[in-house]
């Protein structure tokens, strides 16, 4: 009688842990990505194909590049990345060298990534985890939700508690001041292109203690040197893709408009665009460098 109610007992118990455990088959689970889509996918997946350099960035940061088995055609931070099998570039991605990589998922950027491909993936039983970093809070939530598929929530965690610090100190030493410098942010050469304000540039300009000139516009406005030379910003600040003897002579094109205040006052400055561009922890990094930029007795 007693042995028989320890076994009914048992079988209470584990038919409880079936209820109450979540749902995962065969080792898989389900997660919900930041568009909200529920998809499946492997408990710890170990082949993964990154369709954004800021994607196989943040899994770099996570130490789990020995998951990382696909990586677009920029993809070249940290250095070993540039050695990873490139799927096209993050907006024309080829859809058979993905294939053939066999992965168990791939993380696509919803603002990026053509949604025609991820469906035609997922139709060939491809799950895509797809996230949507807009600012710097949703680039730290990304990192978390990336850590949480690959399994490593608590170095993700240690990664946005570190932002966090990092961004607090920013902010508190700009508190210090009630100046905000003009800032001109240039990032594109011919035409003359800036950051608006839905961009994380714009975001880090502000937090930084300056004022985007370019704010009152969305996306990437268009400027002839006219209109900047009117504007009249107290920090130009220029970045491109393009090769480092490029930005030298831009550089040196403004340099030869001393009315400018910050031509006058010695502060137009070269910046490396993959900090400012890309949604990842050295998004952090941008910050600290503009802080100098804008703020140097800060």
């Amino acid at each position: 009688m007693i042995k028989h109610s320890i076994w009914t007992s048992i079988g209470i118990i584990s038919a409880l842990f079936f209820i109450i455990a979540p749902v995962s088959w065969g080792g898989e689970k389900f997660i919900v990505d930041q568009t909200g889509r529920k998809i499946r996918v492997p408990l710890c997946p170990q082949r993964v194909v990154a369709l954004a350099p800021s994607i196989a960035e943040v899994i770099y940061a996570l130490d789990c590049e020995d998951r990382l088995k696909g990586a677009t055609r920029f993809s070249d931070y940290p250095e070993a990345a540039k050695t990873i099998p490139k799927v096209g570039s993050y907006v024309y991605l080829d859809l058979e060298k993905i294939v053939a990589l066999d992965p168990d998922v791939c993380i696509a950027i919803k603002d990026g990534n053509p949604k025609t491909v991820v469906d035609r993936l997922e139709s060939l039983g491809i799950p895509v985890f797809a996230v949507n970093p807009r600012d710097l809070s949703s680039v730290m939530r990304t990192i978390t939700d990336i850590g949480r598929l690959m399994g490593v929530e608590e170095k993700a965690e240690r990664i946005v508690a570190s932002m966090e610090t990092r961004i607090e100190k920013v902010e508190s030493k700009v508190a210090q001041t009630d100046k905000r410098p003009r800032v001109f942010f240039q990032i594109g050469i011919s035409p003359i292109v800036s950051a608006g304000s839905d961009t994380f540039i714009h975001e880090l300009i502000v937090k930084a203690g300056g004022r985007n000139i370019a704010g009152k516009y969305k996306s990437y406005p268009k400027f002839s040197r006219e209109e900047v030379l009117e504007l009249a910003p107290d920090v130009l600040i220029i970045t491109s893709m393009a090769r480092d003897e490029v930005f030298e002579r831009v550089k040196a094109e403004w340099e030869q408009w001393p009315q400018i205040p910050a031509v006058a006052g010695d502060r137009v400055h070269l910046v490396d665009s993959n900090l400012y561009d890309r949604p990842t922890p050295r998004l952090v990094d941008a910050l600290e460098e503009l802080l100098g930029l804008i703020h140097p007795k800060l």
